[in-house]
């Protein structure tokens, strides 16, 4: 095995990237996982390792800094609404304001136009109403278990 797939604590990679993801998306990821597995688990394998095992996981930035990366990347391409939408939760997860997930997606119209810039604010509005929501559903959950 490489250094990559194995590091000093004895945590393969794949294990690696499943705990990153957990850190980022709570169970989102492992739905992402479930819905590939009859078509394609190794996929499945390649999207915890690769992106979260490999590259997530390195030292040099925080999941904070690497979410705007990867927000703004997404927007750019303009072709990864669903992509962009769960990095958007995700960068709410690790800590993003929303107005900070906005300036970054604004920015982009500066490098990919206004189109993918105006995709990407409606995909933010989308998610962040869904989360004011769900986190609504939390708090009554919270108050009526407490």
């Amino acid at each position: 095995m490489t250094t990559r797939q194995i590091t000093n604590s004895g945590e393969s990679r794949l294990e690696r990237g499943k705990r990153v993801l957990a850190e980022i998306d709570g169970e989102a990821g492992n739905n992402v996982i479930a819905a590939l597995a009859d078509i394609a688990p190794d996929f499945a394998s390649y999207l915890f390792e690769f992106p979260f095992g490999d590259i997530y996981s390195r030292p040099g930035l925080d999941l904070r800094s690497r979410e705007i990366a990867t927000i703004a990347a997404l927007t750019a391409m303009g072709t990864a609404t669903p992509q962009l939408k769960v990095h958007i939760e995700a960068g709410l997860n690790v800590g993003l304001a929303k107005d900070e997930i906005t300036e970054v997606i604004m920015q982009m119209a500066v490098y990919a136009g206004f189109p993918a810039a105006l995709n990407g604010l409606f995909a933010a509005k989308e998610v962040f109403a869904d989360h004011v929501q769900s986190q609504a559903k939390l708090e009554r959950s919270t108050n009526t278990v407490a």
